[in-house]
């Protein structure tokens, strides 16, 4: 496909059948600021590589779909201001516009289902917003249309966890707990919304995808791991600094795209920043994870 682009280290590993994890890139051009975004995303590489796979951050660069970032692909894409970022609806555009950006979840699930990539490391997912039950993440959407096991430390603690939940139901995505019995609230390990399908090895979530695609289900396998214990924060600290952030995106009337990454930003700072810790502890773990799970698909 003339619009992607394969790093050299993904095009090998897809070559030879050796198991690849995609990542996303909002959080190193939305999420944190330069240079510790570009630290982050190098971190995250080197977790997948420790468990002996390939990572494949995905993004856009002047048009061109890159599955897999070089060196100076990634410094360009933490360092640049301004640049775009791309849900699932974005692509047309930006490929024809020759944009650059950080892809969303369901950015991410939209180009690496061009690829025979499997398995997807992220945060939290996109869902359905408080207060707002019209606003749906196309996250959702994605995962609801993608064969893809996706890991992450289950939906953004801003959202409507309980609604989340349902719409998944909807889409006919299952959600697995991992070594988890409830639903992980992203901060937190625990949100009180029971799962009825827990899974304590990659080998038993592999089994479980692979039996759920072969049935001809074509959504996502949502695999949800809770941050670790070390970070994790209580939920009742998280859910007043998400209310007051909330009453204030109202006020200042943030709307759209701006609304996630505005909530984030102010639960960091009333937390002091012990959520953006947890949120660093979990991506990692999440990346560490879903390797796991990749070398267990092959």
């Amino acid at each position: 496909m003339t619009n992607y682009e394969y790093s050299l280290e993904v095009e090998r590993a897809l070559a030879e059948d050796r198991p690849v994890v995609a990542l996303e890139s909002t959080v190193i051009t939305h999420g944190l600021p330069y240079p510790q975004n570009l630290a982050l995303a190098k971190d995250m590489e080197a977790e997948v590589r420790s468990q002996g796979c390939v990572p494949a951050t995905i993004a856009v660069l002047d048009g061109k779909i890159h599955i897999g970032l070089d060196e100076a692909a990634m410094e360009r894409l933490a360092a640049a201001q301004g640049m775009h970022k791309i849900s699932a609806r974005d692509f047309g555009p930006a490929v024809a516009l020759r944009q650059s950006g950080g892809t969303t979840v369901a950015g991410t699930l939209l180009a690496a289902s061009g690829s025979d990539v499997e398995v997807f490391a992220t945060g939290g997912i996109g869902g359905v917003h408080r207060q707002a039950p019209f606003d749906v993440s196309a996250d959702l959407t994605m995962l609801g249309r993608t064969p893809m096991v996706v890991v992450c430390a289950g939906a953004k603690a801003i959202l409507d966890l309980p609604a989340t939940l349902e719409m998944l139901e909807t889409l006919c995505v299952p959600v697995i707990g991992y070594q988890t019995d409830e639903l992980p609230a992203f901060y937190s390990r625990s949100s009180g919304l029971p799962l009825s399908i827990r899974c304590d090895t990659p080998k038993q979530v592999a089994e479980i995808a692979q039996a759920h695609w072969e049935l001809g289900q074509q959504s996502a396998v949502l695999v949800t791991v809770p941050p670790p214990v070390e970070a994790a924060l209580p939920t009742d600290e998280v859910q007043g600094a998400i209310d007051r952030a909330l009453e204030e995106a109202h006020v200042q009337h943030i709307t759209g795209q701006a609304v996630t990454p505005f909530l984030l930003r102010r639960v960091s700072e009333l937390t002091g920043g012990a959520s953006l810790k947890a949120n660093l502890a979990l991506l990692l773990n999440n990346a560490r994870v879903a390797a796991q799970i990749a070398l267990n698909l092959k």
